[in-house]
């Protein structure tokens, strides 16, 4: 199998400034409002990411409140609550399969230390399953990784329009790498 991680160019990654990030008006959305995922997959503008894959099962999507650069949402587009419930084996498994390829996409695009990976929301909100990707870049001191990475409570990282866009091209070149159909 070829190593296509070698392939990887330098380029500039994204500065990690982040801002804060109101945690208490988030909830009260996730938890009164419709299902960003089931809007997202509709159409709705005012649910407008930038999804960098889909198919008619799937789809992946810039996180709009990233705490890393190049930080990915993948969800099955059915509004699934438990996958443990709700999808069989396969469909699962599928999932899991092109949850690894986005990752080893993410790793070629940011030239990351370590991707992580974790599914978040509950049946109170964001009840929709989706699995979190984020590419840890490197260097990142230690104290910094692992969930503090992840905690949008220690911040986000506002980018613009423009940038997330730049972003979105460079994750799509590097899935192309990937072959996520198959």
């Amino acid at each position: 199998m070829e190593d296509k991680h070698n392939t990887v160019q330098e380029q500039a990654i994204p500065a990690l400034d982040k801002v804060r990030f109101d945690l208490d008006e988030y909830a009260a959305r996730t938890r009164t409002g419709p299902c960003f995922i089931c809007e997202l997959v509709k159409g709705n503008p005012e649910f407008k990411h930038h999804i960098v894959w889909e198919n008619p099962e799937f789809v992946v999507f810039l996180n709009k409140y990233p705490t890393l650069p190049g930080y990915l949402i993948v969800s099955p587009k059915r509004h699934i609550k438990d996958y443990a419930v709700q999808m069989d084996i396969a469909e699962y498994l599928k999932m899991q399969t092109l949850i690894h390829k986005v990752s080893n996409a993410l790793k070629l695009a940011f030239d990351a230390e370590r991707i992580y990976q974790l599914s978040l929301g509950s049946a109170q909100g964001n009840s929709h399953v989706h699995f979190h990707i984020a590419p840890l870049p490197k260097g990142v001191p230690y104290e910094e990784q692992q969930y503090h990475a992840l905690m949008a409570e220690n911040g986000i990282i506002s980018y613009t329009e423009e940038e997330l866009a730049t972003m979105a091209k460079r994750i799509i070149t590097s899935i192309g790498a990937f072959k996520l159909d198959e």
